[in-house]
């Protein structure tokens, strides 16, 4: 592995073969000097779970079609103790899909296309999940952050939908970004303008789906304490300008983040180690795919009775509409979520703030 790509992986992690050779082949395009695969690295259309540098050039096809994406956190004002999860659960299946919950007033002051899709999920590893504290590794980083031992908080994990997905068509049939984009042509500076506006969106989408939530269960809060994207191109200033390209993976210049699990696993907020220039400034968003969606299903079946599948809510507390889902987003589908951790420890990318985790997982 030569000084351009850097793989973080402890001695009793695996990760895919596949999944290095694509990072390695990312690598060799024109204008990338720095490659890393995080502890989550695993095969996608573009390696996902890494981060890589570029400069004077970059690639919107290594970001992909769902630009924004990421995790954000919110609380509720539900105590711990007096929260009861089967009334919750009852009321979000009662309304038959969070997109039934009226946001005109919001989306009428929204400037963005695509309106319609706002304030809802997707599809894929897309969830809101309430979440209870499990362990709190850093008091004075909690309180920093507003958060209490005692609450229930609500993680959104989603980006900008059919948005983002028709900007990188538009640029890939356009202008074949696939190649790269010079910095300061007409299309790059066209795609970081779209972009950022995707990136807005999917910030939005995030605080939307906390509201149809939130308020389907007649939460006393709702208050945006962390959120961070894991699909995004950036810019830094560091001896000269870069871009730093994010596929699943998390910033590590911005504060705390959520790190997410599955739902049968532990959630961790984490705070990044300064000057992880190393890392491409980035961590691990999450667990990372172990088996791909589409042999899940062979795998999982006989594990996952039929009646349980049909009686979804069964499933520690899983309300999802399709049922190809459960199988496919199974927690056994996932790497180890602390494994992940470990790793990133070891190397010294992170401090741990608190462990999450899952009470009632919201799909689609």
């Amino acid at each position: 592995m030569n000084n351009k790509i850097k793989i973080v992986q402890g001695e009793k992690s695996w990760i895919e073969s596949a999944a290095t050779e694509q990072l390695k082949k990312v690598a060799k395009l024109q204008g990338i000097i720095k490659a890393v695969g995080l502890p989550d690295l695993h095969p996608g259309k573009t390696p996902v779970g890494a981060s890589f540098i570029s400069k004077d050039i970059i690639y919107p096809h290594i970001v992909g079609n769902d630009i924004g994406c990421g995790m954000a956190l919110f609380s509720t004002g539900f105590k711990k103790q007096k929260f009861k999860q089967d009334k919750v659960i009852n009321k979000l299946y009662r309304i038959n899909g969070i997109e039934n919950v009226d946001i005109t007033e919001f989306l009428s002051k929204a400037d963005f296309p695509l309106k319609e899709k706002l304030g809802t999920i997707g599809s894929g590893n897309h969830f809101a999940e309430f979440q209870e504290i499990d362990n709190i590794y850093d008091s004075d980083a909690m309180e920093e952050i507003k958060m209490d031992k005692g609450n229930i908080y609500l993680l959104v994990h989603s980006g900008s939908r059919s948005y983002g997905e028709q900007i990188l068509r538009k640029y890939i049939e356009e202008h074949s970004c696939q190649n790269g984009l010079k910095a300061g042509s007409a299309a790059f500076n066209e795609y970081f303008s779209d972009h950022d506006k995707a990136v807005e969106y999917a910030i939005l989408n995030r605080e939307l789906i906390a509201y149809r939530i939130l308020t389907t269960v007649n939460a006393k809060e709702n208050i945006k304490l962390l959120d961070s994207v894991h699909n995004s191109v950036t810019k830094k200033k560091i001896e000269e300008e870069v871009y730093i390209h994010r596929k699943g993976a998390a910033p590590s210049d911005v504060g705390y983040v959520v790190i997410a699990g599955t739902r049968g696993s532990r959630s961790y907020i984490v705070k990044p180690e300064a000057n992880l220039g190393d890392y491409a400034f980035s961590i691990s968003h999450g667990a990372g795919r172990k088996w791909a969606r589409l042999g899940c299903k062979e795998k999982l079946e006989n594990l996952y009775s039929r009646k349980a599948v049909r009686q979804v809510n069964t499933i520690q507390n899983l309300i999802c509409k399709n049922k190809n889902i459960i199988l496919e987003e199974a927690p056994e589908a996932y790497k180890d979520i602390e494994r992940v951790i470990e790793d990133m420890l070891e190397f010294k990318m992170i401090k741990l703030v608190a462990s999450l985790k899952p009470v009632i997982t919201y799909k689609i």
